[in-house]
């Protein structure tokens, strides 16, 4: 989808502005005139935090408590108050201090920091995007000023050092410092034919707006309509940027493509290494040894009907224990990969490299071989299967009274689906789950709502969100996009799975041992904050003056069940929660109102988990495969390298799934979708459609002519001149514009939109053609922008008119 660019003049480029050091003394300046009056000799009221807050919030560049000081007109004693005013703000949330000690609002840019170029778009304008940035957050725009110091014109793929200075909420100016050296960086996209034998790459990632050339001597055997991989060669003077193809991955429309397209974008491993297929393949079977056998429990595996692999097995019975009264044991094994992947061995370090599994509608990119994966470590039906186990006693209230680890062999006496699990349930078993109904299935569910009550005694966060499940055919075409439905028996896999890593992760505290926890930190205060006080413009209250907990979200959800906010309140509830990472160091998990917790349960697909067997089977003494002692100073490095793995996965699966429902509407263009508003932006809305899933946008040029405000804290485009408003979480009915497979981009137009409540709106019906916006009136703030003119409107100062149909970054 389309970002815009800056804001302000539509038709030039950014106006160079003074500088940061002057633009930060204005700042200063300004906000010591409106807090303070007092001269030498005068008393100077001391500021509020919301004064100091914003003083950081509005300022160009970083600050310190020497700018703050003087900005305030503080001396002396009071600079004391200060420092422990600035350290409370740091506390909560509401500034971020830089490795130079210098403040700045959460999730800004530091100064100066290195930037990717993107390339530059049709009007010439050059845009990059930072190096580091959280992938959970919007990432910022940041055009780049370039500066005759560089030896050579900046080309896609360059690295800088720049110093940045902030426009607005999420736009950087950059000014290159020097040059850094980096690697060459590639580019998908599908070859087209180009002039005189060259080619031309047309990129396939939404981000990138710059076609590449290819000369007929690096076209490396590709022909026209092949999705190739190819390296971005460094810049020239003149002429458009040239690539050279290094790799050949599919044509454009064969059942691989769509997914070979994410793997390739976001470099994913997919080939295993001669040395570590070569280990997965001598792989044989695990003796019974010193392990506890477990082949006469009626252990048995619940997954979806779709799992490639099965990693892990339940039990669950009654307690007979008489001081234990509604009790119940249970059990959980997990697949003991540690026994086939050795510390550091050929199949670890690849493990390490992909970090996890990532999964496709049409297929599985394995952590580790499918010898392993769907063979040695699946625990199939019948099969005896080395394990990890846990066995939990429970009292009537779901509280764990005491748990015991155990390296065992097991034998799972079933291969079950959620569906079938709950049919029986529900008094419809089948031939296999029939016998297994009362002596397996039911103890299952008594054991399940034991631990329900735990888990409504802790208060965790209940967001529902809805999951869509894609049928792809043997052509690699979509037959149909479903709801996934969410069944008890989901909820307790997912509960049995919670308590064992639980014990996981108190196992390994109370013998010393490291862990890789996973860590859900509390949410940002700076947007909690935001997030109450639009709900108090809703009329719902967000527990002020206590601890927040994960209860008071879920009481929140449920106050707005049933009313028209109820989608938008859960979804800006998500966008203000941390984002859930590895760490070696136990902050907790909030989501779950958990004080710690790690991954046990898929050490198949997670390299996480691995390190919490190994630890496990260190700290217990259990035999070969545990984790080296002297391994744990690299835990940090690992953890952030996993972290990153698992957003990567997230990112690749999520582009796919775009690419093939794109697909599946390419040929519904001018079709008519329900939908709701899923996001506001300065260029326009997000749309979620309501049968598919899919995710659209409706440019601002195209919503009826008007001047559009973005109101940030009511997460809505206001129209100036006729007040129509359109507001996160709002129904819509639209259009079809365009869906482009190779993208994944789906464009919409707005046809009607429902007001969220009674008398907010009049119901608005686009019918007629949209006319061009006259010019606007003068001193308009500058968020600002335009609807129904196509970007012809004049810029806020004068000039020349923006050219007809400019794109929108």
């Amino acid at each position: 989808m389309t970002r815009d660019k800056p804001t302000g003049d539509k038709s030039k480029k950014p106006k160079p502005s003074r500088g940061p050091r002057k633009d930060a003394r204005a700042a200063r300046r300004d906000a010591a005139d409106n807090s303070s009056k007092g001269g030498k000799g005068k008393a100077v009221p001391f500021p509020t935090k919301e004064q100091v807050l914003d003083f950081v919030r509005t300022s160009p560049v970083p600050v310190g408590k020497r700018e703050i000081a003087r900005a305030f007109n503080l001396r002396g004693q009071d600079r004391i108050p200060l420092k422990a005013l600035l350290k409370e703000l740091e506390k909560d949330g509401a500034v971020d201090r830089g490795k130079a000690r210098r403040l700045a609002a959460p999730g800004a840019l530091p100064e100066v920091t290195v930037i990717q170029i993107i390339g530059p778009d049709v009007d010439g304008d050059i845009w990059a995007r930072p190096i580091d940035f959280p992938e959970d957050d919007a990432e910022p725009q940041i055009i780049v000023i370039e500066d005759k110091k560089l030896d050579k014109p900046l080309a896609p793929g360059d690295r800088v050092l720049a110093r940045l200075e902030r426009k607005d909420s999420d736009v950087y100016e950059a000014r290159p410092i020097r040059r850094l050296q980096a690697r060459a960086e590639r580019v998908v996209g599908v070859l087209e034919k180009g002039p005189h034998g060259t080619g031309r790459i047309i990129p396939t990632s939404k981000r990138i707006k710059t076609e590449f050339t290819v000369d007929p001597k690096d076209l490396g055997g590709a022909r026209p309509s092949e999705i190739v991989v190819a390296e971005i060669e460094p810049a020239r003077r003149m002429g458009s940027p040239r690539a050279r193809i290094v790799e050949r991955i599919g044509r454009v429309g064969e059942a691989k493509a769509v997914s070979m397209i994410s793997i390739a974008e976001h470099h994913i491993p997919f080939q295993f290494s001669p040395a570590a297929q070569e280990q997965a393949e001598a792989a044989t079977a695990a003796p019974l040894g010193n392990r506890a056998d477990l082949r006469k429990v009626p252990l048995v595996t619940i997954d979806g009907d779709d799992a490639r692999d099965f990693d892990d097995a339940v039990w669950a019975a009654p307690d007979d224990n008489a001081d234990n009264p509604g009790g119940w044991r249970i059990m959980v094994a997990i697949a003991d990969v540690s026994w086939y992947v050795r510390p550091d061995d050929a199949l670890d370090r690849v493990a390490r490299d992909r970090g996890n599994s990532v999964y496709f509608p049409d297929r599985v990119v394995p952590m580790l071989p499918e010898e392993l994966s769907n063979g040695w470590c699946s625990l199939r039906p019948y099969e005896e299967r080395p394990v990890m186990a846990v066995e939990m006693t429970i009292d009537a209230n779901g509280r764990k009274l005491r748990h015991h680890f155990m390296r065992g062999l097991m034998r799972s006496a079933a291969r079950l689906t959620y569906d079938q699990v709950q049919a029986a349930m529900d008094g419809n078993p089948d031939d296999l789950t029939g016998p297994l109904l009362e002596p397996v299935v039911k103890p299952l569910y008594g054991a399940f709502q034991a631990l329900l009550k735990a888990r409504e005694e802790r208060g965790t966060l209940e967001l529902d969100l809805p999951e869509r499940r894609v049928f792809i055919n043997k052509d690699g075409q979509i037959e149909q996009i479903v709801p996934r439905a969410r069944l008890d028996s989901h909820r307790l896999i997912e509960e049995f799975m919670i308590a064992a890593n639980v014990a996981a992760a108190e196992a390994l505290e109370k013998k010393h041992w490291p862990c890789m926890y996973r860590v859900h930190d509390q949410p940002d205060a700076t947007r909690v904050e935001a997030l109450r006080e639009f709900l108090d413009s809703l009329g719902f209250n967000l527990a002020r003056g206590q601890v927040l907990r994960p209860k008071h979200f879920t009481q929140l959800l449920l106050k707005a069940k049933g009313t028209p906010f109820a989608e938008m309140i859960s979804s800006l509830i998500l966008r203000s929660q941390a984002q859930a990472v590895y760490a070696p160091e136990n902050l907790g998990h909030f989501g779950l109102a958990l004080t710690r917790y790690a991954h046990f349960t898929s050490p198949i697909r997670r390299y996480a988990d691995l390190l919490v067997h190994r630890a496990l089977i260190g700290a217990y003494n259990f035999g070969e495969g545990a984790l080296d002692r002297s391994a744990t100073a690299e835990f940090a490095e690992t953890a952030v390298h996993i972290s990153g793995t698992e957003r990567r996965a997230a990112a690749a699966e999520r582009d796919a799934i775009d690419r093939y429902v794109a697909a599946f509407l390419a040929d519904k263009v001018d079709a008519e979708f329900d939908g709701r508003i899923s996001g506001v932006a300065r260029f326009g809305l997000f749309i979620n459609l309501k049968e598919t899933g899919a995710d659209g946008i409706i440019p601002i040029s195209t919503l009826p002519q008007d001047f559009y405000d973005h109101d940030e804290g009511r997460h809505a485009l206001v129209g100036r001149r006729s007040g129509r408003t359109y507001q996160l979480g709002q129904s819509v009915t639209v259009r079809l514009v365009s869906a482009d497979p190779l993208t994944g981009g789906i464009t919409l137009e707005l046809l009607s939109a429902e007001p969220l409540t009674e008398g907010s709106d009049r119901v608005f019906r686009q019918t007629s053609p949209r006319q061009k916006a006259k010019k606007p009136p003068q001193g308009r703030p500058k968020n600002i922008r335009f609807g129904g003119d196509k970007g012809r409107a004049k810029s806020q100062k004068g000039g020349k008119p923006a050219k007809k149909g400019k794109k929108r970054r």
